[in-house]
């Protein structure tokens, strides 16, 4: 009995995933996920009392999934600076071949249940990239600078980033690569200061030359 229970919120899980992939939460109804899953819609109520729960189950798992991806990426033998970009790299590569799936996830209105699983997902994000930062600032690639702030400002970036590409009336992106390079360079540079550091060094020219 426990296995087929189970089995049977597996089923569902799934099955809502899938239908969020396919159009966001929006297509992801109650009936549609029972008749999905092969179950009833009230069987889908026993599991799971509110759409909003079943919602968060499903973010829940789906940032669980990232989080496994990401914290390997951060425990690699490259650089900190490396790791950096191919985490951003990574989700955002992600992000944009499942567009619905990432715009729910990210942006679509919801209740505010859901509302705050993202809260909470994000700061799991953000405690892949403070690993990240501690490497970077103890081996000297990245200044000293507040953890907690700089791995916030990354995941805000790299969502925020996201989320017109991702969009349901966005075009396909013609280009997908040279936007995420373009999403973990900035990223990079926010952190290392590498811009920065570029223009203290280059001498002033007279204003006569700047003409």
């Amino acid at each position: 009995m426990e296995e087929r229970l189970a089995d049977n919120r597996g089923r569902i899980v799934l099955a809502t995933r899938r239908l969020i992939a396919e159009g966001g939460f929006r297509e992801a109804q109650m009936a549609a996920v029972a008749a999905a899953a092969g179950l009833s819609t009230g069987a889908i109520y026993r599991y799971f009392p509110s759409k909003a729960e079943l919602f968060v189950e499903v973010l829940t798992e789906a940032v669980r999934h990232e989080i496994v991806i990401l914290n390997a990426i951060a425990a690699g033998p490259e650089d900190a600076t490396t790791r950096l970009r191919l985490a951003v790299e990574s989700f955002a590569q992600r992000a944009l071949e499942g567009r619905h799936l990432a715009y729910a996830f990210i942006a679509e209105p919801v209740d505010p249940e859901v509302e705050a699983a993202r809260l909470h997902s994000r700061r799991a994000f953000g405690d892949v990239f403070k690993a990240i930062l501690r490497d970077g600032i103890a081996g000297g690639e990245f200044p000293d600078q507040d953890i907690d702030v700089g791995a916030a400002c990354i995941v805000g970036a790299f969502t925020e980033a996201l989320v017109r590409p991702v969009a349901p009336t966005a075009k396909a992106v013609a280009d997908r690569q040279r936007l995420v390079s373009a999403i973990s360079s900035f990223c990079v540079r926010a952190i290392t200061g590498a811009a920065t550091a570029a223009r203290r060094r280059a001498p002033l020219r007279p204003r006569s030359a700047r003409r």
